[in-house]
């Protein structure tokens, strides 16, 4: 089976890792990646090539295109020609493929900005007729301020161009309808697939820590922030809060910035970490850009400081590590998802306020002797999305052959 996945991001790298946990469970078939975000680096199985159509990012906002021009007209244009260029490579990228199934990753549901490039490839597939077309959906869609012109317009899309939709989520903790509530009004066979996520590999942790030079008991703190675009205030509260914590609950902190922040934020996550008097960074803190082994870190850490982004969390319980999670309120999906978690007791929510570095190291202490007390975290939350999208593109493309 050849499969052709379509993935943006714009903002964080959350949906790139997504797509590629669902494109490394692919394993056996060959998996044509496209993404049109800004590039990331990281390493591909060898069933998967990657192909990257001109980049587009979006403001924190989601308000519009990153500008590079000053000039108005000129932006318009410059944009104007992004998007052909775009769409003509996605249609030769069909065209070169020719899959027997496309999984585009939240369109219809986001990325109607793209309803450029995506609705010209989807018509151009199902000319094709060589297979399913599968929207690949998270669990919790932001709202709009328009809900029933948004419904109406997804259904046009979903009715008319797609064949499958895979729901990435566990109904037992969200279900779709509760953000899309005319979900039965779609014609395409709909799935729920469990959450997705990349599981860290058995042992992963264990050998990272002895790698690290990290006793079995010390306590070992990881703060992130996803791609970095945003959450750069959460992980130099959570350095400036381990440099207090330190004299009274010795740890070890690893601090990521993500690959997205400012060239310059690196640099200042790190005069963070000197104490005050002192002229040296504390020994305990250790600063990044980056890391591909990030569910490893996770799976060594006994706590966890990051946003409340799908990946991030989903990460946090393949890990079974306790977090501290900020969500990301320029809408509802994020805190939506972590309520619920922290219901269960698979992690807590930061507010804004939690942030002051003095707050912050109480929250931390706190949760550094409950993880000591306690253990792994059993939450009971389905995560085999990646397995079990797998499963559903294979059976919906046999089916669709069989009645070709």
């Amino acid at each position: 089976m050849r499969v052709l996945h379509y993935s943006q991001h714009v903002l964080g790298v959350g949906h790139f890792f997504r797509s590629l946990a669902l494109a490394q469970a692919l394993e056996g078939h060959e998996v044509v990646m496209v993404s049109g975000g800004s590039p990331v680096d990281v390493a591909l199985p060898g069933h998967v090539t990657h192909r990257l159509l001109p980049p587009l990012m979006m403001d924190a906002d989601f308000q519009g295109f990153i500008p590079e021009e000053n000039d108005p007209e000129a932006e318009k244009a410059r944009l104007a020609r992004i998007e052909d260029q775009r769409r003509a490579a996605l249609l030769d990228i069909l065209e070169e493929t020719r899959p027997d199934v496309f999984v585009v990753e939240l369109f219809p549901f986001g990325r109607k900005r793209f309803a450029f490039e995506l609705v010209p490839a989807l018509e151009r597939f199902r000319a094709m007729g060589r297979g399913p077309a599968v929207c690949s959906v998270r669990d919790i869609l932001v709202e709009k301020s328009n809900q029933a012109k948004f419904e109406k317009r997804v259904l046009g899309w979903m009715n008319g161009l797609f064949d499958g939709l895979m729901i990435h989520s566990d109904p037992e903790l969200v279900r779709f309808e509760e953000t899309f509530p005319r979900l039965a009004e779609i014609d395409a066979e709909v799935g729920y697939t469990g959450y997705v996520v990349s599981e860290p590999v058995p042992g992963a942790g264990a050998a990272l820590r002895a790698e690290l030079s990290i006793a079995p008991k010390e306590p070992f703190v990881v703060a992130s922030a996803g791609g970095g675009a945003v959450g750069g205030d959460l992980v130099a509260s959570a350095v400036a809060a381990s440099v207090r914590l330190s004299a009274t609950l010795p740890h070890r902190l690893d601090a990521f910035t993500g690959p997205f922040a400012e060239d310059t934020a690196l640099e200042a996550l790190c005069s963070l970490s000197i104490p005050a008097g002192e002229s040296e960074p504390a020994g305990h803190i250790h600063c990044a850009r980056f890391t591909d082994r990030f569910p490893a870190y996770l799976d060594a850490a006994d706590l966890s400081v990051s946003m409340a982004g799908y990946n991030t969390t989903m990460a946090l319980l393949a890990a079974r590590t306790f977090g501290l999670v900020l969500p990301f309120d320029q809408n509802r999906e994020q805190r939506m998802r972590a309520e619920r978690l922290q219901e269960r007791g698979a992690l807590a929510v930061l507010e804004t306020a939690d942030l002051e570095p003095d707050r912050l190291a109480g929250l931390m202490d706190e949760a550094l002797r409950r993880s000591h007390e306690r253990g792994p975290v059993d939450h009971g939350i389905r995560l085999d999305g990646a397995a079990q999208s797998a499963h559903f593109l294979e059976r919906l493309t046999n089916s669709f052959k069989g009645r070709s």
